[in-house]
């Protein structure tokens, strides 16, 4: 097993874990809000490509024998300084994700500690993602690395 950048050969193999994600999402969702159409695998990917190059953000993959097995994508977001809000440096991880046979090996720490050091070298003091409110698996394990809810979206069907 091996972390590395991404690289272009792993392309097919990085839209295959972004589409298990979304199966996956879409599976706990219990509004049926997200979904998984045809066009999803490659714009998914093109959207996310694009938003870690316009901010100075960077992809890891988990490779075991020439198969990747995982990933962890993030950016630097903005600095936020209004008139009711300012916000230092924060790193932002937009995707995480082990497929499903490698899961509980601890890939996923792994992963999630090698961002936290990119987001330090480049001069980050905190990390924000978002997690899908009923991905209760997901929860756990960033509550396990000393992550916080600040934010909590609501909703009500009307």
């Amino acid at each position: 097993m091996k972390i590395v950048e991404y690289e272009e050969k792993y392309i097919e193999q990085v839209k295959d874990l972004l589409i298990e994600l979304q199966e996956y999402i879409s599976k706990l969702d219990k509004e049926k809000y997200n979904i998984l159409t045809p066009k999803f695998r490659n714009k998914y990917f093109l959207h996310l490509m694009e938003e870690v190059k316009e901010n100075n953000g960077i992809i890891y993959i988990v490779v075991e024998e020439e198969r990747v097995v995982g990933l962890v994508a993030g950016y630097i977001l903005k600095e936020e300084n209004t008139y009711d809000f300012k916000s230092p440096k924060r790193g932002f991880v937009k995707d995480l994700i082990i497929t499903k046979d490698k899961r509980s090996l601890g890939y996923g720490k792994l992963l999630l500690q090698k961002i936290e050091n990119y987001f330090k070298e480049v001069g980050c003091s905190a990390v924000r993602l978002d997690v899908f409110g009923y991905n209760e698996n997901a929860l756990n394990f960033y509550y396990k690395e000393n992550y916080f809810k600040r934010v909590v979206e609501m909703q009500k069907n009307i």
